[in-house]
């Protein structure tokens, strides 16, 4: 993956948090650990998304990436794409989309855009490829079935939808045992009890997981005549949807 900048470590929930979780500038500043701490092969799922992408082999391409965060992904493909591309992301995190253009001035990535927009209103349309990497889980339920119809309707023909969500189970027993496996997980991270127990407090109400089956059904309702699972571990799961 993309040659990182300097990351500073991941101690947000060390302290007792004062409000619900958000994307502000204390997040955006060690964001990156905290992904590649906080979520299971991350940065596989990354690379498997970039190289689907650049199998495409279109002169030109276009790329959304919804929820961008510090723009690791479209670092990537901007480092790795030959040809002509129009690399887009989208966040309406002030803070995020500030880190994601240090960074792709630190790497000379002039050919990413980024843009500070709530991503429920930009208007998406004529694109190859979207990508929405742990982002609808943070979309309220009743909005989330407008939006991956908006995001069908705004690819091309062929056109792919990758997306990364934390997911729950419908069996409640696999369900407590999946979370504490990912409890077991974060722990050999470096996180301790208390910054596991806060983070997951700060984030009650804000992600709202769904089930693999409920995913899959909110794709093929939008229109998606394909959709895969690409990579889970327990409940961290990848998919591809496409449009045929």
């Amino acid at each position: 993956m993309e040659r990182e900048a300097s990351k500073k470590k991941d101690r947000v929930f060390a302290s007792p948090p004062e409000k619900q979780f958000e994307f502000d500038a204390t997040v955006a500043a060690v964001f990156d650990d905290m992904l590649d701490r906080s979520i299971p092969y991350y940065r596989e799922s990354l690379e498997m998304i970039v190289r689907l992408v650049l199998s495409r082999k279109r002169e030109e391409l276009r790329l959304l990436d919804l929820g961008c965060s510090t723009a690791s992904l479209l670092l990537e493909l901007s480092r790795r794409l030959e040809g002509s591309a129009l690399l887009r992301g989208i966040d309406n995190s002030p803070a995020m989309i500030e880190r994601a253009r240090q960074k792709c001035e630190a790497f000379g990535a002039t050919n990413v855009e980024l843009i500070e927009a709530d991503l429920l209103d930009f208007p998406i349309e004529g694109e190859d490829v979207v990508v929405a990497n742990y982002t609808l889980q943070f979309i309220r339920p009743l909005e989330r079935p407008t939006l991956v119809r908006r995001i069908f309707e705004g690819l091309r023909e062929g056109g792919e939808f990758y997306f990364s969500e934390k997911v729950v189970f419908e069996d409640r027993r696999l369900d407590k045992a999946m979370i504490e496996i990912y409890y077991d997980y974060k722990r050999r991270q470096g996180y301790s009890d208390y910054e596991i127990a806060a983070k997951r407090e700060a984030l009650e109400n804000v992600l709202i997981p769904f089930t693999i089956a409920e995913n899959i059904r909110l794709c093929r309702e939008a229109g998606f005549s394909r959709v895969d699972t690409l990579l889970q571990w327990a409940n961290f799961v990848t998919f591809r949807a496409v449009k045929m």
